[in-house]
């Protein structure tokens, strides 16, 4: 780890910036890996269990964009205990229910969405604290929480066989309790905030290409990623028949790995610059998902291919993340929640998607092999933006940070 970097910022606020994103996407994903005993339960097909797992990916998406706002106006220490607060309510209030029916469970679905939104929280904390040449390193580390993605597959699955699904809802307030109390003491707001004005400042920024491109980037990125967190445990159970507690445990791994590389692309990016690392990973993942999307008979030559695969896309994540700040460095609260937005669409796309396809085909194939193709057009795009960027006069540089201040 760099010295400067150590010295440059607030460790104890990035420690709790971690901490609140990792619980957070641990219950933003729980249906995932509860999916199995859901639909035991339940009785549901393969369309209705993607669907399922794939709305609080949606909802988390489509919430990010007001917690961007909220942290503009209100700072990310402030709308991070609110947040916290409301899920833990939302889950204790669910566990009590105890919902046993398939239209039950969608109130389920946005309260976990809550949690989801934590993404456009937890990056401007971390972000407010480092200065531009530590960006990418600091906005990899914390959003290294996505590892909770992991910790949800690892044991929610082994619990639900234990104590019933339901139950598993209400322990999942207990870690967040705790990191909450933590939060308390670890935080502290940021000093350079930048006081958004609400949906008018987004209109601007929605004019700009490189809003669009950013947002599409991290659809593929980071809605690969949590699709496949939110969606492996029941493929893996599916198609190669393993018990639900060991595809817990293959999911946990490649999850586990796809979070904890992240820092390391926000650090590749910080060297060599974001659209260059994307153009390199974009054309490894979409040789990858084809390879998948083609057919690996047995686990032990899929497992290689998604462990490579979440490896990819979460050096990815990283990447994406250092290009907000440095196109975008006065609105990075709005930016946050845009492509935090665009990240959980692409996740519930996918996620969706694989469920719809097994149903309709019998394979999940055709789902990867579209990813794949997704992929290549975020390769040839990222490839336009270096080119683009790459010819930008200082001038234009300033009429985009101009563009930002509004």
């Amino acid at each position: 780890m760099d010295k400067g970097f150590l010295k440059a910022g607030n460790p104890r606020t990035l420690l709790a910036a971690f901490l609140y994103f990792d619980v957070s996407f641990m219950v933003w994903v729980l249906l995932g890996p509860l999916g199995i005993s859901i639909s035991h339960d339940l009785h549901l097909n393969a369309g209705q269990k993607g669907f399922l797992v794939a709305i609080p990916v949606l909802a988390g998406a489509l919430l990010r964009v007001v917690a961007g706002a909220l942290v503009d106006h209100f700072g990310a220490r402030r709308v991070a205990i609110g947040m916290q607060t409301l899920v833990i309510v939302g889950l204790a209030a669910t566990w009590a229910a105890a919902p046993h029916t398939y239209a039950g469970l969608f109130p389920v679905a946005l309260v976990l969405g809550v949690a989801g939104a934590s993404f456009a929280v937890a990056l401007p904390l971390a972000s407010g604290w480092y200065p531009p040449q530590y960006q990418g390193t600091a906005l990899g580390i914390a959003g290294a929480g996505n590892s909770g993605t992991a910790l949800a597959s690892l044991f929610a699955p082994g619990l639900a066989v234990l104590y019933g699904w339901v139950n598993v809802l209400g322990l999942a307030t207990l870690p967040l309790l705790a990191v909450l109390i933590a939060f308390l003491f670890l935080a502290k707001e940021p000093p350079r905030r930048h006081p958004g004005n609400g949906i008018v400042a987004w209109l601007p920024v929605l004019k700009t290409n490189d809003c669009w491109a950013l947002m599409f980037f991290y659809g593929v990125t980071f809605g690969g990623f949590v699709g496949l967190a939110s969606f492996l445990t029941i493929y893996f159970n599916d198609q190669y028949g393993l018990a639900p507690a060991v595809a817990g445990s293959c999911t946990a791994l490649v999850v586990f790995v796809g979070s904890f590389v992240r820092p390391l692309g926000g650090a590749l990016a910080d060297r060599i610059g974001g659209d260059r690392a994307l153009s390199i990973l974009y054309g490894i993942a979409a040789i990858i998902f084809a390879i998948i999307g083609v057919g690996l008979p047995t686990i032990w030559l899929a497992f290689p291919a998604f462990f490579l695969g979440m490896v990819t896309l979460g050096l990815g994540n990283g990447a994406v993340f250092q290009l907000v700040p440095t196109r975008f460095p006065r609105q990075i609260g709005i930016l946050t929640g845009l492509v935090g937005m665009s990240g959980g669409v692409g996740g519930f796309y996918l996620a969706s998607s694989l469920g719809a396809a097994r149903q309709a085909t019998g394979s999940y194939g055709p789902g990867f092999l579209a990813f794949a193709l997704i992929s290549l057009i975020a390769l040839g795009w990222v490839s336009l933006c270096h080119r683009r960027w790459k010819a930008a006069s200082p001038a234009q540089s300033s009429s985009l940070d101009e563009l930002s201040a509004a």
